[in-house]
């Protein structure tokens, strides 16, 4: 048998003829920019979300820059990011001149520990970045109580956590703003890079958007100087489609989840399983033997941010950040996607159990 990591192909195929006739609609009617499918998927995401405000941006990465610009941090800021992520979420620190700081995972689901946020706060610290990683929301009550006894913003992090739940709240509607992407991978893709950026808060709304969209407010009313980061109406147009059915393919990937029986199931998450990662600690020979049986795997973060070389200069040891550092060798993401079967995870956990791995 043969598994795939993931299958796009397959996943395209699910919606029908649904897709195809909304991007002939937008080709057809060469309503490319800022057109009728952004204001509609804008308004369908943010009601998803239960948010005031959705802003379309060209990435996730653009929009973490725009969050923190919106917010006024810069130059001698501190932003604490967690050790364990795609390298996005520091690199977007990086990119608006302010200083990145890291802070360690938890043990248990690979998030940002709290508590080790608590110890990286200085006078100079401004925000909190919360990865919702691998679709697993980060402890936010916790995060958001940090932040006020310290008057930090918060930008949450959401890029793999499209409709997850933290205690009943939808993620993306805690902080004081929240980035998605829409990589094609994720569980809300569309067929290119996008991302949105979304808050409740009405005057950070408008400072995104004009930061998005060249510092203006109408065609050629520049207030300052921004940037070109626009979620064409393409792609939002693909979204809306897919959005009408991300609960349900999310509920199947749960179920999924569930069935593969390798992790834990947090009562107060609803984790929307982006990506099902396992700790083993003979990774390489696993990897060899599930490549051998037909079973792609793949690493999500196979060097752990402050160990990369982009951050040498920060001067960080392994000690620095243990859990972080002892994850990097022994993390492993299995197929996990909508369009698996009950067939092929028994025989994914056949070849695990051949392994002994638990």
């Amino acid at each position: 048998m043969k598994i795939p990591f993931t299958n796009l192909i397959k996943h395209q195929n699910l919606f029908g003829n649904e897709l195809n006739k909304v991007v002939s609609e937008v080709i057809n009617s060469a309503d490319y920019i800022n057109g009728k499918y952004n204001k509609i998927f804008e308004e369908n995401f943010a009601n998803f979300l239960g948010v005031k405000h959705c802003i379309g941006v060209g990435n996730g990465t653009d929009g973490l820059e725009i969050a923190l610009l919106a917010l006024k941090i810069g130059r001698d800021d501190e932003v604490i990011v967690p050790a364990n992520s795609f390298v996005a979420t520091a690199e977007a620190v990086v990119n608006i001149g302010a200083k990145v700081v890291f802070a360690d995972c938890k043990d248990d689901n690979f998030n940002i520990d709290p508590n080790e946020i608590e110890k990286k706060i200085t006078d100079k610290t401004r925000c909190i970045i919360p990865v919702h990683l691998y679709g697993c929301a980060a402890d936010m009550d916790e995060i958001m109580a940090i932040a006020k006894k310290n008057n930090l913003f918060v930008i949450e992090d959401a890029a793999q956590a499209h409709g997850a739940v933290y205690k009943g709240r939808n993620i993306g509607s805690i902080g004081n703003i929240a980035v998605f992407s829409f990589y094609p991978g994720k569980n809300l893709g569309c067929y290119g890079d996008g991302g949105a950026v979304v808050t409740n808060d009405d005057v950070l709304a408008r400072q995104i958007k004009m930061i998005s969209n060249h510092g203006r407010i109408d065609k050629y009313n520049h207030i300052f100087v921004g940037r070109n980061s626009r979620l064409d109406n393409l792609q939002a147009a693909v979204l809306n489609v897919k959005l009408k059915y991300l609960k349900e393919f999310n509920q199947r990937r749960i179920t999924f989840a569930k069935y593969y029986g390798l992790q834990e199931q947090s009562i107060d998450f609803q984790h929307v399983y982006h990506l099902y990662v396992i700790r083993v600690k003979e990774r390489e020979k696993l990897i060899e033997h599930l490549s051998n049986k037909g079973i792609s795997t793949g690493i999500h973060y196979p060097i752990g941010l402050p160990f990369l070389e982009a951050f040498k200069y920060l001067g960080h040891q392994p000690e620095d950040f243990p859990i972080t550092y002892k994850n990097q060798s022994q993390i492993l993401s299995l197929p996990m996607y909508p369009e698996l079967n009950y067939n092929e995870i028994d025989y994914i956990r056949t070849c695990l159990d051949d392994k002994n791995i638990n």
